[in-house]
């Protein structure tokens, strides 16, 4: 699909968007020169506007979430959509977090005097201005603000519309706290009009917007890396696996695979698909099953795993090709029992979305072939899916999950809202 023409948008959409963008502009080059003390104090400050402003966000949140209940939004996606006082909290905590973290701005990169004695430095400055286009997220919105303050970018946010009262409650309590500290409104931005045109006219601010990031589904995503004349990070979906390989410990594997596919299902580093090591299918099957009959998860299994559903008297249903390469995002996963590690590894190859892979294992050269051989963002060995996420890193709040390969990959947090310029110092030297 070829980009899409700013002609093909609705003219008083695009000059309405390049103005946001223009004021987000100007306020980045305010940002860019803030000490860390500035920028910390000012997230703490819309830390405690939030939690301040919790019962207007909760009710403007309640109106998203009965309209989408009365249009037929299924409860995953209800539920990320949600905020209660307990989630509002916990946004404006990963706030707080994101002030304790270092600065990244001015970090030297790396660094050497030459032999003629020129001093070169290339060290971490703002992008300036970055988009995000994302769906039914709301904290997305908070962490959005949160980590452009601190790595000293203006942001410009096209939430989805399921989520529009929501975000509109949100950014009006962070504008109001950025400006009661001295900073600029326009630091943090809504687009909240002009529907998809806006976010048309958002990725295609070329020279005015210098990286726009979608977080959603494979649709949006895929829109926006298609679309877009501005520079994209792609954040992928997640059809992560979980492999039990036959030296896994069986009851490690099932907790980890519960875990993994449980916790909770509408996020992108939940587990989609289940690998079993067919020498180890009789100890580890038949309690999963069970276990996956009691949490309510349909699994979507090759005739191996039905005989062990049988066996087991728990239900399942036949997988095909497609649910090797679905996301679902609720309490379906895809279920296969393999010959060896070889087979797994086949199969993650051709259906890996390149999120997150995880293998249960005691054995050493297994481990390290997975490390070696899987090509995601994340590999993980004896341990869930769910910690794939920039906060479990330590990260503090993230911005998305990469899964490309240029610029970041995997959780992206502070140092992945920046790039680098090179300073060179002398005392007159010529070329």
């Amino acid at each position: 699909m070829s980009p899409l023409s700013t002609d093909q948008i609705s003219p008083d959409v695009v000059e309405a968007v390049r103005t946001v963008a223009r004021n987000a502009r100007v306020a980045s080059r305010r940002l860019a020169l803030l000490t860390r003390a500035e920028k910390d104090a000012a997230l703490l400050a819309m830390a405690d506007a939030l939690h301040a402003a919790t019962e207007q966000i909760v009710a403007a949140n309640a109106e998203d979430v009965q309209r989408g209940r009365d249009s037929g939004v299924p409860d995953n996606l209800l539920d990320r959509l949600g905020l209660d006082a307990a989630r509002v909290g916990a946004v404006a905590e990963a706030l707080r977090q994101v002030a304790g973290l270092p600065d990244p701005v001015g970090e030297v990169v790396r660094g050497s005097t030459l032999a003629n004695g020129l001093q070169i430095r290339q060290i971490r400055v703002p992008m300036g201005v970055v988009g995000m286009i994302y769906e039914a997220r709301p904290n997305v919105t908070v962490d959005a603000a949160g980590l452009g303050l601190k790595s000293g970018n203006a942001v410009i946010l096209r939430g989805g519309s399921a989520a529009g009262v929501t975000n509109a409650a949100l950014v009006r309590v962070l504008r109001e706290a950025l400006q009661a500290q001295g900073l600029p409104a326009d630091a943090v931005n809504l687009l909240s009009e002009g529907g998809r045109d806006a976010g048309r006219a958002l990725m295609t601010a070329r020279g005015l917007v210098d990286l726009v990031i979608p977080r959603g589904g494979a649709d949006l995503i895929r829109t926006v890396v298609q679309e877009s004349t501005v520079p994209v990070i792609e954040t992928g979906i997640g059809n992560c696996h979980v492999y039990v390989d036959a030296a896994a410990d069986p009851d490690m594997a099932v907790d980890i695979v519960l875990n993994s596919k449980t916790h909770r299902t509408s996020v992108c580093n939940a587990a989609e698909a289940l690998l079993v090591h067919a020498d180890i299918a009789d100890q580890v099957l038949p309690v999963l099953m069970r276990r996956f009959t009691q949490a309510g998860v349909v699994v979507h299994g090759d005739e191996a795993m039905g005989r062990h559903a049988h066996a087991a008297d728990t239900a399942y249903q036949p997988v095909t090709e497609q649910d090797d390469d679905t996301e679902f995002l609720s309490l379906d996963l895809s279920a296969r029992v393999v010959p060896d590690l070889d087979a797994a590894l086949a199969h993650v190859q051709v259906h890996t979305s390149g999120h997150t892979e995880a293998i249960v294992t005691g054995d050493r050269a297994a481990a390290r072939r997975w490390v070696t051989e899987v090509d995601a963002a994340a590999v993980l060995v004896n341990a869930s899916t769910r910690f794939t996420d920039g906060g479990e890193f330590g990260f503090g709040a993230e911005i998305g999950i990469s899964t490309q390969k240029l610029h970041a990959r995997g959780p992206m947090a502070l140092p992945e809202l920046t790039t680098t310029k090179w300073v060179v110092e002398g005392d007159g030297q010529v070329r």
